[in-house]
């Protein structure tokens, strides 16, 4: 489904503030970076959630040469949270950030998240960007420690988005949606596949929400080029418009 047909970003009379969020495993950027970042900026989000941001040798400019490209700014994560990213349009005012490291398996790449409190209007959430283990029970435990941040956050409304390496149904999915609402099962918008561009054969990533945000459509969008996604990374993007309400 087109873009065009989610809500664009606004502010509404009671100060809630309807917010277009992105959910992109980028590869490290290994791939077309042109490409990454003409399909960020034809999805006109509010907040990207970044999985798999370079991590290694000038990290830092990397990171900024995306968002300055999508038209967007750094807001936290990268190297120092193993990946994941935070990024955001100049409609939020930051709060605070704090990049996560989690606890390491011997043998399995560090995992960590990307955490920060913003205001948009009179609307305060937090965000989590999170990309999950590869090894099941690693996986199963991280989504618990994702929920422990959720709620140490200490804000009215989180959004949480990533990688989750697994499917709905899965344990560590169903662990973050018995407490978040799934994007896609409350509002389902455009496409459910994520992985992989070439083959969309399977949702391994999502955007999810505590209760009291409300989504207005949540999924891949279909209108976008498909060179494009296929030269970007090996993962689709995941597009949301929700309405967070006024603190």
């Amino acid at each position: 489904m087109a873009i065009s047909e989610l809500p664009n970003s606004r502010t509404e009379s009671d100060g809630s503030a309807v917010l277009r969020v992105l959910s992109y495993n980028v590869r490290s950027m290994r791939d077309d970076e042109d490409a990454l970042a003409r399909v960020i900026r034809a999805c006109a989000p509010d907040l990207v959630f970044v999985q798999e941001a370079p991590r290694f040798f000038r990290w830092r400019k990397h990171a900024a040469r995306l968002a300055a490209k999508s038209e967007l700014v750094v807001l936290s994560g990268g190297a120092t949270a193993a990946g994941p990213l935070l990024l955001c349009s100049l409609r939020a005012t930051v709060e605070r950030t704090e990049d996560v490291l989690l606890p390491l398996t011997p043998g399995l790449h560090r995992r960590g998240l990307a955490t920060a409190v913003v205001r948009f209007a009179g609307a305060r959430l937090g965000l989590v960007s999170c990309h999950l283990s590869l090894r099941k029970d690693e996986r199963y435990a991280q989504a618990g420690m994702v929920l422990d941040r959720v709620a140490a956050l200490g804000t009215p409304h989180v959004l949480v988005a990533g990688d989750l390496n697994e499917r709905p149904g899965g344990p560590a999915f169903t662990r973050l949606t018995k407490e978040l609402q799934d994007g896609w099962a409350v509002s389902p918008w455009g496409g459910e596949h994520t992985s992989t561009p070439a083959d969309p054969h399977q949702r391994i990533d999502a955007i999810l929400a505590t209760p009291g945000i409300e989504f207005l459509g949540c999924g891949v969008p279909t209108d976008l080029d498909p060179g494009d996604l296929r030269a970007a990374t090996d993962h689709l993007p995941v597009l949301a418009a929700v309405r967070v309400p006024a603190s």
